[in-house]
This record gives C-alpha cells, sequence and structure tokens, in this order.
C-alpha cells in the first residue's frame, strides 16, 4: 500500500501498517485513538517528527514500532506516568538531541532499540529505573561518556541483549554490571525466561520484534523474529580500554560475544572458555597480548572466531573447534604459530596436542544415540501402526498415544530452540551456512533429536533400562 496514513476508527485497539511505502508525516488524529494498544508503522517512508499528542496514548500503547524510516528532530517527553509501554523501536531513522528521561516512567519496558540513529547523550543514569528491560540497542548513535557508569544499573538483572557498538562510549569495562546480569548466568536465566513466557504480551514482543539487527565478522545480519534464547553482548566501535573481566566467564549462556575495535590490553581470561553455549568470539583490533588460553577449546558451539589485529604469541591451539578456524581469525599477530598458519611454532614452545582421544569417543556416542533414535522411532512406529490396523483401538496403545501427545506438547517449545539455533548460525557465519561444518552438524543433530524424541518415548514404555541408559546422552547435543 502507498499514499498517507488513513485515519481508523476511534475503538481501534491494534494499528498496523508496517512493511509498506506510505508517504508523509504521522497525522495528529492517531491522538484520538485512546484504546490503542499497538502503533506498527515501521518500513515505510514517513517523515517529519514524532506527535507530542503521543503523551495522551502511552497509558495503554503496549508496543510502538516506527522504525525504518525518515523521522528527525528529537525524541519528545511523551512517556507520562503509568506509562504501559512493553516495546519501543525507532531505530534506523534520523533522530537527534538525547534520549526523553521521561522513558523512565515505563517501569514494564522489555525492549528499547533506538539504533543506527543520532543521538548525542551519556548512557543515563535512570536506565536502572527499567528493572524489566531485557534488550537494550543504542548502536550506531554518538553516545559518550565512560561506560562503566554502567555499574549504578545493576538493577538490569533480565537484559540478555546489550548492544552498544559504534558509539564513543570509553573507560573500562563495567564489571559489577556484568556481574548482575542473571538473564545470561546459569541457573538464572532460565527461571526469568520462563517467567517472561508466562506473559502473553511479552512472549509477543520477545519472539516477535521484527527487524532485529547484529552484526557478526562485518556481516549485518537482519531478523524478522527476535530469537527467544539469543544472548548478545557488542560493545565493539568504541573507545574502551583496561583488561577485559574475568567475570564474563561466568555468563555461561552468552551466544555472542563482541569487543573489537577497542583499545583493550592485557591477556585473554581464561576464563572465557567457561561461555559453554559461546557460539562468536571477537575480540579483534585491540591491544590484547600474551597466549591464547587452551581453554577455549572447550567451547564446542564456537562457530566465528576472531582475534586478529592484537599482540598475541604462542602457539595456536589445536583440535576441536579450532579446526575449523582460518587464518583470517589470527592475522595481524605477527608472533602466533602454528596451523592455520604457515609459521611453525619453535621447539622449545609448548604446542597443545591437534586431537583428543574423548572428542572422538563423544563423537561416536552422540551419533550412535541418533542413529538408535532413527532405528527406535521407525521400527516401533511401524509395530504401532500394525496394531492399530490390525486390532483397532486398544486402550493401552490409547495411554501411550497421550503420553506421547503431552511429550510433543512439550517439545513445542523445544523446536523452537531448535529453529533459533539454526538462526542463530546465520547470525555468526554470515552467508555461508553451507560451508560450516559445526553448524551443519547442529542441523543433523536437531533433525536426528527429532527422531530421537519419538522413539525414545517408545522405547522407554518398552524397555525402561535401555532409554535410561542412552537418554543422558542427548543433552549433550544442545
Amino acid at each position: 500500500m502507498h499514499g498517507r496514513i488513513p485515519t481508523p476508527p476511534p475503538s481501534l485497539h491494534w494499528y498496523g501498517l508496517s512493511y509498506n511505502n506510505f508517504i508523509g508525516e504521522i497525522p495528529s488524529s492517531i491522538c484520538n485513538l485512546t484504546s490503542l494498544m499497538g502503533f506498527y508503522l515501521s518500513e515505510n517512508n514517513l517523515e517529519g517528527t514524532i506527535p507530542e499528542c503521543f503523551r495522551n496514548l502511552t497509558s495503554s500503547l503496549i508496543q510502538i514500532h516506527l522504525q525504518y524510516n525518515n523521522f528527525h528532530g528529537q525524541i519528545p517527553e511523551i512517556f507520562a506516568e503509568g506509562c504501559m509501554l512493553k516495546g519501543f523501536r525507532i531505530n534506523n531513522n534520523e533522530l537527534e538531541g538525547s534520549l526523553p528521561q521521561s522513558l523512565s516512567n515505563c517501569k514494564d519496558l522489555i525492549l528499547l532499540d533506538v539504533g543506527n540513529n543520532n543521538l548525542n547523550d551519556t548512557c543515563p543514569n535512570w536506565f536502572g529505573n527499567l528493572d524489566q528491560l531485557q534488550v537494550l540497542i543504542l548502536r550506531s548513535n554518538r553516545f559518550y561518556g565512560e561506560v562503566d557508569s554502567l555499574d549504578v544499573t545493576i538493577s538490569l538483572t533480565h537484559l540478555r541483549i546489550i548492544d552498544l557498538s559504534h558509539n564513543n562510549f570509553s573507560g573500562y569495562l563495567p564489571t559489577l554490571f556484568f556481574e548482575h546480569l542473571h538473564a545470561i548466568r546459569e541457573g538464572y536465566g532460565k527461571k526469568i525466561k520462563s517467567m517472561y513466557m508466562e506473559d502473553a504480551i511479552g512472549a509477543f514482543i520477545l519472539n516477535y520484534a521484527l527487524g532485529l539487527s547484529f552484526t557478526t565478522k562485518g556481516l549485518e545480519t537482519k531478523f524478522r523474529r527476535l530469537l527467544s534464547i539469543l544472548t548478545v553482548i557488542n560493545l565493539s566501535s568504541n573507545q574502551l580500554s583496561g583488561e577485559i573481566p574475568k567475570i564474563l566467564g561466568k555468563l555461561q549462556l552468552l551466544i555472542v560475544l563482541n569487543l573489537s575495535h577497542n583499545c583493550l590490553i592485557g591477556p585473554i581470561p581464561s576464563s572465557l572458555g567457561d561461555l559453554s553455549e559461546l557460539e562468536s568470539l571477537d575480540l579483534s583490533s585491540n591491544k590484547l597480548e600474551g597466549r591464547i588460553p587452551t581453554e577455549l577449546k572447550n567451547l564446542g558451539f564456537l562457530a566465528v572466531l576472531n582475534l586478529s589485529q592484537n599482540n598475541l604469541k604462542g602457539p595456536i591451539p589445536q583440535g576441536k573447534q579450532f579446526n575449523t578456524f582460518a587464518n583470517d581469525s589470527y592475522m595481524g599477530n605477527l608472533d602466533l604459530c602454528g596451523l592455520p598458519l604457515s609459521k611453525s611454532c619453535d621447539t622449545d614452545e609448548e604446542t597443545p596436542a591437534k586431537f583428543d582421544s574423548d572428542d572422538d569417543g563423544d563423537e561416536l556416542n552422540w551419533k550412535f544415540s541418533i542413529l538408535m533414535g532413527y532405528g527406535c522411532g521407525l521400527v516401533l512406529g511401524m509395530s504401532m501402526a500394525y496394531i492399530v490396523f490390525t486390532t483397532g483401538k486398544p486402550w493401552w496403545l490409547i495411554r501411550i498415544v497421550e503420553r506421547v501427545r503431552q511429550r510433543f506438547g512439550k517439545r513445542a517449545s523445544l523446536m523452537a530452540m531448535f529453529y533459533d539455533v539454526f538462526m542463530i548460525g546465520a547470525l555468526v557465519k554470515g552467508v555461508n551456512l553451507s560451508s560450516g561444518g559445526v553448524i551443519r552438524a547442529r542441523i543433523e543433530a536437531r533433525r536426528g533429536a527429532d527422531l530421537w524424541l519419538k522413539g525414545e518415548e517408545l522405547l522407554r514404555l518398552a524397555a525402561p533400562g535401555v532409554s535410561e541408559t542412552l537418554g543422558p546422552r542427548l543433552p549433550k547435543l544442545f
């Protein structure tokens, strides 16, 4: 659709005209929609300023999506006390000035994305009032000041996506702030996520926040859906200094960590090897020194590693995920040696073993589990079909099917996670997913798990001992 925005009936609750070619300004008549809950005008050709009369709507509005337009001027102080807003997305416009302090009235805010504008402000202390915030994106603006001022906002325990990249932040990394990111810590994160999934509106915002973009290894990936398990810390392209704090290793649910293009010094902390879910690690273009910790070999899901343009030295760890990384992961570190570089290590340097025999055993075990899943699912499924057609509807079989149906109900969320994992692979690998062996393996693991869950339920009923023996192996796939 194109032309100017039509005026809807005053009783409308949800107004959605995103992904069209509408032009002109937002008419002031929109402010008469006092029952409006959702306002979506993203990805049009709209211009002008944001109407100040929106202040009349923030007691009912839950979502405002105005991203990817041509709005200019400042964000007005439109957020009154009692603000009900949960999602505010106004990224990729031409807005300037500072963030409106009245945003602190929106105490239920879950998602705030003002990226890719011309905003010029410090990181405000009133962020601490937004203690329900889960997604904070300030990227590609002109924010400035010391980022360790975030240490005063330790109430933001639910944050799981933080993107402050491409600004003018300085100072040391905020250790205390990281320590209180409970949503990214094992044990805390799952509890917080399940709590918000009970909130239907919150779940909608988190799972269907359209058009979020993330950059990894120079590639920007735009998602039509916010991944329900995605956890990101992106502080790249600022003026941060000091050492990488060891406390980052406590964020076991972190998937993407990007600290590139700063002035960080010192060694890479070995504690990063505890980030068991990490898929993308970018520490490039800093002043890091010392050896690459062998503990990074523990990162079994790591698909992207960029340590280039630092002052690292010594042998590159070998085996596991390190066998999948090319030269460009290490370029600019003149004192590094070992594969995949052409420079050999001296004999007196301790080169980590290329292969770990335990890896081969684990790989065989999980492949065996998948094959068992295929076999059990196929054989037992065909057996059940035969029984149904030959004996009618035996009650014992109906009870089994009902239990399987209950299992599938739980599995719906698991399959959503599998989809998310695939999309995270797209994030960390860019457009070359087909060439990523790790990503291919996880997709195959997902397919195997699909049949495994069907077969495991039936196998558990027929032979509990076998199922209990094989079952514990499955979680190691994910």
